[in-house]
């Protein structure tokens, strides 16, 4: 089976070679340069002490100058795993989230038709660049000029010229043995009136080359005021208009050597950028960016400069990429903007002020963070509680928008830092302690109602006690943990155990408030762990973050040994894990009820109080029994929901005597 080119650039795309090999070696951090890709590690193919096995993450390849091996990320696999090419594709296709190709007798015609299908755009790339040498390119030469291209520049770039002649590409590439049907194809014609036709015509040409250097589509900048001032190829087999950047591959080598990656908005941005200096520069191709392009853009370096005009369009395209960013970044991810002054590229902008300046826009370029927080609160006067509740709810719904745990939560909170700061001084001491969920702005909870501030509130006023639950006194003058406590040894011991569900159940690490000794600091190692390790690595890894005496407590007790998190595989884990997070957010929540009951009532128990007491224990009730046998379970839930509400309500009333 002949597997497509393009599915194995998709492979690498989403894959970095960093990523695979360094599950097989310890990268030495003082000899590797990680923002460009440069990784250095003792050999995994041979005894040393020393690192000399090299991975360059741009290329795609390593190298080891003690033994001299040498490959890509397949050919890794294949020698570290003992597997053959076909294998090393499955596995690192599973890994990527990818289905293999369907068996197809055609697969391999399929590729040899591509491979045609590029000799004919490379066979039209050269046509148009001996083009812009005629006589009838004198304006398009002369359009060059006047925009300060030189002619290293013209030929770097590989620009040509499209006559103004109905079939004159067309006529050139049949007569050099491609047939009509190949030209079709790949874009270079289209149906109009009265039959088909060249589709660049009196343009200046832009011949656009994937990853791997081949042309695989062109782009065309008008001479005239008529129709369309760039035109684009349509999407063909060899072409994915938001799947390519632009100048990608001369890009990647510059940023290998240093150079600040920079995404413009068009084909001359990235031309000027070029010769100014700025050789690390990319452009989507007709289209706003996607978020395929952001992660091959990722996959150059960490953090690129998205450079846009400083006009409303501009800003609009800076605040959808941002926005696009959010659910797909990850820890050493981001993007910083550049917003150039109003009314000018950055073409105009080196033309004019030269290239001292376009340094100065890309140096002051501002964080992601700080552009979405400048949409957040543009012309909004933060003048009563409502419009600051209103201000809460958005920042809310865009840090919850983040899908790295960790990312989400560090970006919760500089939210909160800079909302403090907004509000001025006081307010957070002048304002009624949040919930867990406002506090790191970690998104809404469902087992929670959107907190509203008390209107008889005053500052200084202390809080009511919560109180202990009787289950809680009774496990403690026992000497046993409390019910939460027990609860929460499960869950930790399943995320231990079962590093694959750290994935599917990260968000409950954050948001659980964890009370058991050393459980919060076990928590946030754990979201630092990699899912794919076993749990024998994971144990190591976080016995250097947290005291070992903290993973005993976990797995050690007896109610943790005998359940599924202990005895099962990771299916068995699973449905024990999510049980002990439902009965710990019911619990919380139930809680949670209580200490806003108790602040809301100054005067007793009345109707209302022992309404919200009632849904607090149903609460509790419902969720217990979720977790049980149909069997008898209706009637032990109500019976324990019944006992729980004469203990809160005698706790709320020993709070007012």
């Amino acid at each position: 089976m002949r597997l497509p080119d393009s599915f194995l650039d998709e492979i690498r795309t989403r894959l970095s070679l960093s990523q695979v090999v360094g599950r097989k070696v310890t990268w030495d951090l003082r000899k590797s340069n990680q923002g460009k890709g440069d990784w250095w590690a003792p050999c995994p193919f041979h005894q040393e002490k020393t690192a000399s096995f090299h991975v360059d993450d741009r290329k795609g390849f390593y190298y080891c100058f003690g033994c001299q091996a040498k490959g890509n990320l397949f050919g890794f696999v294949m020698e570290t795993e003992n597997l053959q090419f076909m294998e090393a594709v499955e596995l690192l296709a599973g890994e990527a989230g990818m289905t293999m190709p369907a068996r197809d007798p055609r697969a391999a015609e399929v590729a040899d038709r591509k491979t045609k299908l590029i000799e004919v755009t490379e066979e039209a790339a050269r046509w148009f660049r001996n083009q812009l040498s005629t006589n009838a390119a004198r304006e398009a030469r002369a359009t060059l000029q006047r925009r300060g291209l030189s002619p290293e520049t013209v030929e770097r770039f590989e620009l040509g010229f499209a006559p103004n002649h109905p079939t004159a590409l067309s006529d050139h590439l049949v007569n050099a043995g491609h047939s009509a049907d190949a030209i079709s194809e790949v874009g270079l014609d289209a149906e109009y009136e009265g039959g088909r036709r060249d589709k660049f015509r009196n343009r200046i040409m832009f011949p656009i080359r994937d990853a791997r250097g081949r042309c695989i589509a062109f782009g065309g900048r008008a001479m005239t005021e008529y129709g369309p001032k760039y035109l684009n190829s349509p999407d063909t087999p060899l072409f994915d208009k938001g799947a390519n950047l632009y100048n990608l591959a001369p890009a990647r080598t510059a940023a290998g050597k240093g150079g600040r990656l920079v995404i413009a908005e068009g084909y001359m941005d990235v031309i000027a950028l070029s010769q100014a200096g700025f050789e690390a520069a990319v452009a989507p191709l007709g289209t706003a960016v996607t978020e395929t392009q952001l992660r091959l853009a990722w996959r150059v370096t960490p953090e690129p400069v998205v450079a846009l005009d400083g006009d409303a369009a501009g800003l609009r395209a800076a605040l959808r990429t941002a926005d696009l960013a959010l659910p797909i970044m990850e820890a050493g991810q981001s993007l910083r903007f550049a917003i150039l002054p109003e009314g000018l590229d950055p073409d105009d902008l080196i033309r004019a002020q030269g290239r001292g300046a376009m340094e100065a826009v890309l140096d002051g370029a501002r964080s992601m963070l700080a552009v979405l927080w400048d949409r957040a609160i543009e012309g909004k006067v933060i003048d009563s509680p409502e419009r600051r509740a209103m201000l809460d709810r958005e920042l809310r719904e865009m840090v919850g928008r983040i899908g790295d745990p960790q990312l989400r939560r560090l970006y919760g909170a500089e939210v909160k830092r800079l909302r403090a700061d907004l509000y001025g001084p006081g307010y957070e001491d002048a304002a009624p302690p949040p919930r867990r969920d406002e506090r790191d702005f970690g998104g809404p909870r469902d087992d929670r109602r959107e907190w509203q501030p008390r209107r008889d509130w005053q500052p200084g006023r202390p809080k009511a006690p919560a109180g202990p639950s009787a289950a809680a006194r009774a496990a403690a003058q026992a000497g046993t943990p409390a019910p939460d406590i027990l609860l929460e040894q499960v869950a930790l011991a399943a995320y231990l155990l079962h590093p694959t569900l750290l994935e599917e159940f990260a968000d409950a690490l954050e948001t659980v408030d964890w009370r058991g000794a050393g459980h919060m600091d076990l928590a946030a190692a754990l979201l630092d762990v990699d899912p794919v390790e076993d749990r024998a690595e994971v144990r190591a890894a976080l016995e250097r973050r947290v005291f070992s005496a903290t993973l005993e407590g976990v797995l050690t007790p007896a109610h943790v040994r005998l359940s599924p998190v202990t005895r099962g595989d990771a299916e068995a884990a699973r449905p024990c894990l999510r049980d002990a997070l439902e009965r710990l957010a019911a619990r919380r929540g139930e809680e949670a009820e209580l200490r806003e009951a108790i602040e809301d009532f100054s005067d007793g128990a009345d109707e209302s109080l022992t309404y919200r007491l009632a849904q607090a224990a149903r609460r509790r009730a419902q969720a217990e029994r979720g977790a049980r046998d149909e069997t008898g379970a209706t009637a032990e839930a109500e019976a324990e929901a019944a006992r729980r509400l004469s203990d809160l309500a005698a706790t709320v009333l020993r709070s007012k005597t």
